[in-house]
């Protein structure tokens, strides 16, 4: 599979582009690749709809946020129109407002729309609500990333009529009043002259159909309540609190509609010796004073595991031990962070005689005298430097 363009790339704007500039720069690419210019033009189809997955992302302010970020990572699941799983329809009906004034309603140079979703005559379909879902996640997981399945409740098309909510095909009409168009159009006279408004049809809802015979099944709506069991990737280097997205997952929506979407919220189960500092792991490591003025070899949690480290004679407390690409992955797969080994030397609380009398014997001694070092003397030198 082909590297995703980046999303500002894709529209021709930067990444400061106001709300504004970046739905003029997609309507100039929808003109562009639009369908009915380029019949059977296969590439023209496929930029068409990249254009419209770049604009779903950069229009939205949440995945706007998650994308600027987190990268196409941040889509994981997938964001926008990424899935696939979308048709040339639901571009079209997704973003109506764009195609209804890039191409002038009643169409733009010939344009019709696609599939009767065009400027003017375009019907109203409606999106399923959305399901939030709270996953928590291991450090394991979140350093290797992860397969997720859950089962939840949600609304799905009725099996009996298809999501039609008649039936049989031949219970569903086409409304009288909007004559199919699912909208209405009025002309008001004021002092500026005549105003025109559409709105949805409110005899069928917009959807330009009419149910003479409900499906028993359903009562007419559509949807039954199902339980169904969803699995979907979680990458690597996820935060708590980041949102991703699961396209078409949510609640299906009546009539035919666009299903809504899964939002999973990541969790991270606190990890009982490793603290994470952004991709960074931090480990607080406890020397005896003879290991610490002698040296030896210790033992960390990693992981994967117990990685070895050696510790120099000498060692002081407070001091830093990095081991470079041993935290979290970053999520946009700009290598890994490194993990922290916070040195601290261990008090005894109680001593027998014989210990306090051969530490008295040192007190003395020319070697135990403090004599630090510049940069052992501020502690916050060492504490900057252990996020350095």
């Amino acid at each position: 599979m082909a590297e995703k363009r980046d999303y500002y790339e894709v529209l021709g704007v930067d990444r400061n582009a106001s709300a504004e500039e970046i739905k003029k720069a997609y309507r100039k690419k929808a003109i562009q690749y639009h369908p009915d210019k380029n019949p059977g033009d296969k590439e023209a189809e496929e930029k068409f709809k990249e254009a419209a997955e770049a604009y779903d992302v950069l229009s939205d302010p949440n995945k706007k946020a998650r994308y600027d970020q987190f990268g196409h990572a941040g889509m994981e699941g997938q964001g926008g129109f990424s899935g696939g799983g979308f048709s040339m329809e639901d571009i079209f009906s997704h973003f109506g407002d764009i195609f209804g004034s890039a191409f002038g309603g009643s169409g733009f140079g010939g344009f019709s729309g696609f599939g009767g979703f065009g400027g003017g005559g375009r019907q109203r379909v409606q999106r399923g609500s959305d399901i939030r879902i709270r996953v928590k996640l291991s450090l394991s997981e979140v350093v290797h990333g992860v397969e997720k399945k859950v089962r939840i409740n949600k609304t799905v098309a009725c099996p009996e009529c298809g999501g039609k909510g008649a039936a049989s095909s031949a219970d569903i009409k086409t409304c009288d009043r909007c004559h199919g168009t699912g909208t209405v159009t009025r002309v008001q006279q004021t002092i500026l002259g005549q105003m025109q408004t559409s709105s949805p049809c409110p005899d069928c809802g917009g959807t330009g159909k009419k149910i003479t015979k409900p499906c028993p099944h359903c009562n007419g709506s559509g949807l039954i309540k199902k339980s169904e069991e969803i699995s979907f990737k979680i990458p690597a280097g996820v935060a708590d609190g980041m949102q991703l997205t699961v396209q078409g997952k949510g609640n299906a929506a009546p009539n035919g509609g666009i299903n809504g979407d899964l939002l999973v919220v990541i969790e991270e189960e606190n990890n009982t010796e490793l603290v994470r500092e952004g991709n960074d792991l931090i480990y607080t490591l406890y020397l005896s004073i003879p290991d610490a003025v002698l040296g030896c070899s210790a033992e960390v949690p990693g992981v994967d595991g117990r990685l070895k480290v050696k510790i120099e004679p000498g060692t002081q407390p407070g001091k830093i031990l990095r081991l470079r690409g041993k935290g979290v992955p970053d999520v946009n797969g700009y290598g890994s962070g490194d993990m922290l080994i916070y040195i601290q030397v261990w008090m005894p609380k109680k001593l027998s005689r014989n210990e306090k009398e051969l530490l008295e014997s040192l007190r003395e001694s020319e070697s135990f005298k403090p004599e630090p070092e510049r940069e052992e003397k501020n502690f916050f030198d060492r504490f900057r430097k252990m996020f350095g």
